[in-house]
């Protein structure tokens, strides 16, 4: 009740074109908006402050699942489930697509649960390029209770439909600060804050993983940029940063942990980052022979370290100052 929708011809090819250019980067870009699909992911958006454009359902329950006062402000238009099967990417489709605004961090609601349990650690994407391996990354960066996520240019867009997907909600759950270059992204950082990087490699072991950046071979040994770095970066060579194991003391507030990417491994400009703030390479020990953890996985074992070194350290804290004063 109270809602108003158009009704689309069975086949009408103009929605099917809408929707395909909607699944473009460039629309994305140039337009400024996103398409979003499934009852959770909607939701998710339209809770969070999302505002939607247009919503293409198949039937008039799929409506009913949503706040109204929000849909109210959309261009609503039934078409058929089969339209939809064409469109959708998804395996098993709901019947319900969304064209949103493309949503602006600094002007979102986000969960109060997610708020209430944020922490001072951030993540810093390196050329992650995997849309998969992205969308869990930034799923574990929610349930983390990560501050903020940062991406650098060299990444995959996080608005991706492969990245949402993969994300669960988690867009509307952390922001995303996406397409930065390294000369802007400490501007996007709490004043001191110390950025650690995920280190793939041992330096016990004498085997490098592919396209990683050459690992020291004493905690103190200067890192040497990979042989793909840029020009630019040739400065940062020589730079000292200590290598340790993850699960060794190395989160305090507010710490940021950069994960690279699935081929190139860290960029020279991370490492002159970490370094330039006193950071530490953070080793996961894997077992001799093994390749190189996915940086999915990487990324949710470190986040969660970090989480738990976090929690630990408020509660010493708050233990102290509970401590009666003598006298």
């Amino acid at each position: 009740p109270g809602l108003w929708y158009e009704k689309a011809a069975a086949g009408d090819r103009r929605l099917g074109k809408v929707v395909t250019i909607a699944k473009s980067k460039k629309f994305r870009d140039n337009h400024g908006k996103v398409l979003l699909e499934g009852h959770r992911l909607i939701k998710d958006a339209l809770e969070a402050g999302a505002v939607p454009q247009t919503l293409f359902f198949s039937t008039v329950g799929h409506l009913k699942l949503l706040p109204e006062a929000e849909i109210k402000r959309a261009s609503l238009v039934k078409v058929k489930f089969e339209d939809i099967k064409t469109w959708s990417d998804l395996v098993t489709p709901q019947g319900l697509l969304g064209i949103f605004s493309k949503p602006d961090p600094a002007k979102m609601s986000y969960p109060a649960a997610q708020l209430a349990n944020s922490l001072p650690l951030l993540l810093i994407c390196d050329n992650i390029r995997d849309p998969g391996n992205l969308g869990t990354i930034l799923r574990s960066a929610a349930g983390a209770g990560c501050e903020k996520v940062l991406l650098t240019k060299g990444c995959v867009d996080p608005w991706e439909p492969k990245v949402l997907r993969a994300g669960m909600g988690a867009h509307f759950r952390v922001p995303i600060i996406s397409s930065l270059d390294w000369e802007s992204l400490p501007t996007n950082l709490p004043a001191g804050t110390q950025v650690c990087v995920a280190d793939n490699n041992d330096p016990g072991s004498t085997s490098l993983p592919r396209g990683a950046a050459s690992a020291p071979a004493s905690p103190t040994a200067p890192v040497k940029s990979s042989p793909k770095a840029a020009p630019e970066h040739d400065d940062e060579e020589g730079a000292a940063i200590p290598v340790q194991h993850y699960y060794e003391d190395w989160a305090r507030a507010p710490v940021a942990v950069v994960v690279g990417g699935e081929t190139q491994g860290l960029s020279p400009a991370a490492l002159g980052l970490a370094a330039s703030t006193g950071g530490r390479r953070l080793l996961i020990p894997v077992v001799p022979g093994v390749d190189s953890l996915n940086s999915a996985v990487a990324a949710g074992i470190l986040l969660f370290e970090g989480r738990r070194q976090l929690l630990w350290r408020h509660k010493q804290e708050d233990g102290r100052q509970k401590l009666p004063v003598p006298g």
